[in-house]
């Protein structure tokens, strides 16, 4: 029997010399994932979109060793519903996320004024496949203790709660936008400038967490009101005569600069090459007053509020070096709902049906060239607006006048309302967008009316269409 047995062991022991090191091969490494979310950015104001008056090298430089998309959109046009589009992967009105924060309006709860619980956030998701997860700066997706970041999936978070802040000071029983810094993992210093300490905070994210796969959410207040810049950094614009445009422009290349800290970190560190960064504005400029901060979306016409493309078309960017290809321009449309399935696929994760998303994984269309976005029709909502993009078509519905449609490709300024000539076209988007709203929930909370008669008046401003020199 020993003689029978000897041979056996060796084959066994032959066996598992062969088998051993396939099945101890190590997993693919998972890659960083960093979102650069800033605030209320003019499409016209960066460099690598022709800017003549603010030099941005470092968000141009991230667009030259990534991918720009000249045709990218967010989910609403003003800051907490397409915040809630984003950290979702939902258009935000399937859940009743159709407004911004304001005084509670009679009939509502105050006790929903966020994101709802029934939602899985996209930190909840990476959070469960392994990921240290990061938010710095801007929340804006409520205030209250249920919908705090540390309770959405954020392991880590240093920043404010709501829409807005100084960018000087903060007190510990503040409110509004003096209200106090938090942060759960270290007492947080005095503010210097809140772009400094958001892109410090996010260097030290990256450092801490380095020898771990992380998802960071940089979420920059700038160039978001109040309008507060450096000394240092205005003096760079001293010829620019109207005040409020040379302070914005001190914040953006102020921005520009925290951005390239954040980058230098991922270089320094070596996780440059396996680091998927995504850099985009949550909604387009405010450009006319009462709420202008001095921001620009030339060619577009619209800002902040309104569903015209300078209000939802926005700077969108992304890079993956051991991936994705570099220095490429793509005017296929994409959505920011896109970044929530993208994320999740690219850290090992599965999105099934059953998660309900609107967006899709880019990943795939970006690294093989034959391969095309499939095209895609997108829908908004928000107060008194409606809007649907199907093709190079895009019709917007508003209470006080009949249905606006534009056809991009020839009119992408929106300036020739063309619903009359082609009727076919009109009636259809309009029953096809008809047919999608009278399935969404009623709205959690409201804006008040002064608020929406604002939003109208909007629509029939005057824009600057091109670059000033």
């Amino acid at each position: 029997m020993r003689f029978i047995l000897y041979p056996m062991l060796l084959i066994l022991s032959f066996l598992f010399i062969c088998i051993g090191p396939i099945s101890a091969k190590k997993a693919p490494e998972k890659p960083n994932l960093v979102l650069i979310l800033v605030d209320d950015l003019g499409y016209a104001d960066l460099g690598m979109h022709g800017s003549k008056q603010i030099p941005t090298p470092n968000i141009d430089r991230l667009g030259a060793e990534g991918i720009i998309f000249k045709s990218a959109y967010v989910s609403s046009p003003v800051c907490a519903p397409s915040r809630a589009g984003i950290i979702t992967g939902k258009n935000q009105l399937r859940f009743g996320f159709n407004n911004n924060f304001a005084p509670t309006q009679p009939g509502f709860d105050p006790a929903y004024q966020g994101l709802p619980l029934t939602e899985a956030t996209l930190a909840e998701r990476l959070g469960s496949l392994g990921y240290a997860t990061g938010l710095i700066g801007k929340w804006h997706l409520g205030e209250k203790p249920q919908f705090h970041p540390l309770k959405r999936g954020f392991d880590n978070f240093w920043g404010f709660l709501g829409g807005g802040h100084d960018y000087f000071k903060a007190k510990p029983n503040g409110n509004d936008l003096l209200s106090p810094i938090q942060c759960n993992y270290k007492k947080p210093a005095p503010l210097t400038y809140m772009t400094d300490d958001i892109g410090n905070e996010s260097v030290d994210f990256i450092k801490r967490h380095k020898n771990e796969p992380f998802f960071l959410v940089a979420s920059f207040n700038a160039p978001h009101a109040p309008m507060h810049a450096l000394e240092e950094d205005l003096k760079l614009f001293s010829a620019i005569e109207d005040d409020l445009r040379r302070i914005y422009c001190a914040m953006v290349y102020r921005l520009d600069k925290n951005v390239g800290k954040l980058l230098g970190a991922l270089h320094q560190e070596g996780l440059e090459e396996n680091t998927l960064v995504v850099f985009l504005s949550d909604n387009g400029g405010p450009a006319v007053d009462p709420i202008s901060n001095g921001s620009i979306n030339a060619p577009f016409r619209g800002q902040k509020t309104t569903l015209l493309e300078g209000g939802i078309r926005v700077p969108f960017i992304v890079k993956w070096p051991k991936v994705l290809p570099a220095g490429e321009e793509i005017d296929e449309v994409i959505s920011a709902l896109d970044i929530f399935p993208s994320f999740v696929a690219a850290a090992g994760g599965t999105v099934m049906p059953g998660d309900e998303l609107d967006g899709i994984d880019l990943i795939p269309f970006l690294r093989e060239p034959l391969l095309k976005i499939p095209d895609r029709s997108l829908k908004w909502g928000y107060t008194v607006s409606m809007a649907y993009r199907k093709g190079d078509w895009k019709l917007i519905r508003l209470p006080d006048r009949l249905p606006l449609l534009y056809n991009l490709s020839e009119d992408p300024s929106e300036k020739n309302n063309v619903a009359l000539q082609h009727l076919e076209q009109t009636n259809t988007i309009l029953k096809e967008l008809g047919s999608w709203e009278v399935q969404l929930p009623q709205p959690l909370f409201l804006e008040p009316p002064s608020w929406r008669i604002r939003h109208l008046k909007f629509y029939d401003a005057e824009y600057q269409l091109i670059q000033p020199d």
